[in-house]
Formats: structure tokens, C-alpha cells, sequence
């Protein structure tokens, strides 16, 4: 996946809307009408979203007779996982490393010895 389709893709997932349009698809594939009913916007608004989606390579939309249901397209998933999966494993290295330089810290810091002149007490 190259950075535009990349920014493409998480461009689309920025909307709430979308996302949820998402998880819904993730369960099965779905008309406009199906997509809309739960939100208090126009068809038009939701197949906008859909164009978006679509324009990111998140879902397909087909013809099955007098219906064009939406389709989430799980591959771009896959590439989008293994792409935070990389910065994860770096992340989870440098965490590693910062482990062990804590690890072989002593428990107490050592005392420094005190740059200002004792205080005289008084009886």
C-alpha cells in the first residue's frame, strides 16, 4: 500500500460515520437504505460516505438484481494491520531497552555530596 492510498484509507476512517458504516459492513454487506436507517441524514449523505469509503478501497459495491449492496473489502485491513503492526514492534523494542537500562539502574541514587556549607546549630 503506497502513503496516498494509506492517507486515503485513514482519511476515510477520520469520519465517525464511516467507522461506523465499517463495523456495520463488517458484519455482512448492506444497501444504502439498510446503511441509512439508524442515522438522521439523507441517502444522499450516506452514499457520499460510501463514495469515500470507496475512493479508499475500504468497500466495493456490486448489483445483485435491484440491489447494490456495499462490501468491505477486508484485504486493505490486513495491509493497514501490518503497517501498525511495524510501528508497534519498534515501539514494544525501545520500551524493551528502556526496561533494561531501568533494570540496571541502582534502586537508590547515589547521594551528592552538598555544594552549600553545613548550617551552624545554635544551643
Amino acid at each position: 500500500m503506497t502513503a496516498d492510498a494509506l492517507s486515503l484509507v485513514f482519511s476515510a476512517l477520520a469520519d465517525p460515520t464511516r467507522r461506523d458504516i465499517v463495523a456495520r459492513l463488517a458484519d455482512g454487506d448492506a444497501t444504502v437504505n439498510e446503511l441509512a436507517a439508524p442515522y438522521d441524514v439523507s441517502l444522499q449523505a450516506v452514499s457520499k460516505h460510501l463514495r469515500v469509503l470507496e475512493d479508499a478501497g475500504l468497500v466495493t459495491r456490486t448489483r445483485d438484481a435491484q440491489r447494490r449492496p456495499a462490501h468491505l473489502e477486508a484485504e486493505v485491513f490486513d495491509l493497514l494491520t501490518k503497517w501498525i503492526e511495524r510501528y508497534r514492534q519498534q515501539a514494544d523494542e525501545r520500551y524493551r531497552r528502556l526496561d533494561d537500562v531501568l533494570r540496571s539502574m541502582p534502586d537508590d541514587p547515589p547521594t551528592l555530596p552538598s555544594s552549600r556549607p553545613p548550617t551552624p546549630r545554635h544551643p
